[in-house]
Order: C-alpha cells, then structure tokens, then sequence
C-alpha cells in the first residue's frame, strides 16, 4: 500500500522543505500521513475548478506550487473563498500539498522545468544559496580512547558525508606537557616536561550540531579540559538557488528567442512580450520561473545576453535598459511555472510506481481576455 506519508518523503526529499523562503508556507495543508494513496493531480494553483477536477478524477492527493494558504489565517470557515477550498477537498478525502519556494531553489526545481523547455543547458543558478555552515573540528585524544571518543562524536552528528558515515582522520601524534601542579601518584612528575601517545582527530560536522558535538566530546574525553579546534568552512555558492543561467544550442536574434519562449510554453493572454534590441543576438540566458524582477541586476551582473520571467513592470524594465543590461522576455506567471509540474510528476512517478499521476491542463493564469484591436 502507498500512503499519503510516502508521498511526502519523496516530495519532500526532492524539494527540502529546508530550502524554502522564510516567509512561505509549504507542505502538507491538508489530508492524514496515514491514508492510502491511489491517485495523484499536479498543478500550479489550488483553484475551484483545480479542486474540482482533482475529485472528480478520485484523486487522493493534489500537489501545487502555490500556497492556498500564504499569510496567517485565523480561519478556515466554509464561508470563506479559501476555507470552501479545504472544505471542500477534506469531504473528499483529498489531501493538498504544497511545494514553493523550496521547489524553486531545488536542483533540479522550477526554473530548470522552465530552462529545459525552451532548450537550455544549464551551468548554474541565478542566484546560488550558499552551502550549510560546516565544522572541522580537529582533536587531541589519548590513543587508547580515540575509538570512544568517535563514538560520542558520531553519535552527535559528526562525520556524515554524502554516502557515508563515521568519517574521521586519525594522525599519530606525541603530546608534550610539564606539569605545575601534582598530578595522579606514579603518573606526573612536578615541573618535569611530559610525553604522551596521542591521535589527532579531524572530524567534520553541521555547524546547527555544535553544542551537541563539544557535549559529547567532553562525556567521552579523558581529560578534563580536552584539547580542541574549531574552524568553520566558508559558505561556498551551491547549485541550489533561485533562477538558473544556461546557453542556447547556438546564438539567435532576441526576436527568433522570443518566438521560441512563446512555442515552448502554454499559451496565455498575457502572452510573450520582450525589451530590447529585437536583432541582438542571444546565446546566454537566465530564467526565473514566476516573479523575477528583483533578480534584474542579478541577470546584469552576470553578463547574460537575455532574461526570461514574469511579472515585469514598467519603471524598472526601463531603468534596465537604460543601464545596458540584457534583453527582457515577460511571459504569464503561470505559464513559467507550468513545466514544473510534469517534472514533480515524474519525481514522484519514478519513485512511486504504483501510483496513477496527471498534470492538470487548466490554465490557472488569472488573465482571460487579451484585445486584438
């Protein structure tokens, strides 16, 4: 049997929760860990008409980008447009689950789905998370209880590496030291300088696991004030983050680019419009799934030939091009976002093969009428 849990683990391990924005709210909305999971609808939004082709088909689970639930509510009375929502889906058996700005900073996330629909071959992100803040802790331990104290600091969260664990380096050393107090009978002789068999230990560890690590290196050490070093990796960029850069298979006008943002995603109202040179040629490009205009002097420093995403507005495109950075293509919110939800069905397909999966075909994009005159 597959569960709602299952679901979870797999989403939640292609999109760590972890990565998400400190504002947003993603994950479960809805819906028990426990049930049983048959079917599964993907889309962008969590709309009525979602909601209602996600219980027609008897899904018991519909997976969305964007939060129905953002901002702190105080209800969710069916007498409320969102709350009918809930309502509506918990009557149904009908779980709802959210994956958002941790879908967008995830490798692969949104804007990959979007870079990889218009033929992009991506080299990286737009703007790179840093990796997690690491320790290396480097540690004098009497040879005859290094196992014990790797233990401990095993144990604690230590030397975990991708696909491995309990990693360490041991060194042989010889600990000097002159005693100025007396020490144990037979064991230390006053002001006599002193050698000691030792190892040095070098162990790597998550900086959030500090505190428990020195806990238990001072349970597990002889001594009573061990000897230890820590020193803290620089936060190097990742390839998580949001937007991503890449390259076209060869350089084309920004007005054949355009054609091709237009033919690559769904249709919409608002269209595929761009600024800029309609000749220049465009060969680097960045992506931003959904709204990306605070990226703008992201995409110029970078030195990009074009930058696709949604959202754009008047004054600061402007001011853009004034300051000679790259050619902009503005395409529907939704429909940068859309191609994310064939790869979380693939994510969840491939890793749950018994479940049957759809991606919605309704355009949530709230524009509807687009004058022709």
């Amino acid at each position: 049997m597959t569960a709602l849990a299952d679901l979870i683990r797999v989403l939640d391990g292609a999109y760590p929760p972890a990565l998400a924005e400190p504002w947003d709210s993603v994950g479960l909305v809805c819906g028990d860990p426990a049930e049983e999971l048959t079917r599964v609808l993907f889309a962008v939004d969590a709309t009525a008409a979602v909601v209602e082709e996600a219980i027609d088909w008897r899904a018991q689970a519909l997976v969305v980008h964007h939060p129905l639930l953002l901002r702190g509510v105080d209800t969710v009375a069916a007498s409320t447009p969102k709350g009918a929502l809930v309502h509506r889906l918990i009557r149904s058996g009908c779980a709802l689950f959210t994956a958002h700005t941790n879908a967008d900073s995830a490798a692969p996330g949104v804007s990959d789905a979007l870079a990889a629909a218009l033929g992009l071959t991506v080299t990286g992100p737009l703007d790179a998370k840093p990796e997690s803040a690491v320790d290396s802790w480097v540690i004098q331990v009497p040879r005859t209880h290094t196992d014990a104290v790797l233990a401990a600091l095993f144990a604690a969260g230590a030397g975990r590496q991708v696909n491995h664990c309990d990693c360490a380096v041991r060194v042989p050393a010889t600990a000097q030291f002159r005693p100025m107090t007396e020490g144990s009978p037979g064991q230390e002789t006053l002001g006599e300088l002193q050698y000691a068999e030792e190892e040095r230990v070098e162990v790597a560890a998550p900086s959030s696991a500090r505190s428990a690590v020195l806990a238990a290196l001072r349970a597990a050490h002889p001594g009573e004030d061990p000897v230890y070093h820590i020193g803290e990796r620089a936060q190097l960029p990742s390839s998580l983050g949001l937007g991503r850069v890449g390259t076209l298979p060869e350089p084309e006008s920004l007005r054949a680019f355009t054609d091709r943002v237009a033919r690559a995603l769904p249709s919409t109202a608002w269209g595929v419009r761009a600024a800029g040179d309609p000749d220049r040629a465009v060969y680097t490009v960045a992506v931003c799934g959904g709204a990306g205009d605070s990226y703008l002097s992201r995409a110029t420093a970078l030195g990009v030939d074009a930058y696709v995403t949604s959202d754009l507005r008047h004054h600061p495109v402007d001011e853009h091009l004034r300051k000679g950075g790259p050619a902009l293509v503005d395409a529907a919110h939704w429909a940068t976002e859309f191609p994310w939800c064939a790869q979380a069905e693939a994510v969840v397909r491939t890793a749950l093969p018994g479940l049957e999966t759809r991606v919605s075909t309704l355009r949530t994009d709230p524009w509807t009428v687009r004058a022709t005159g």
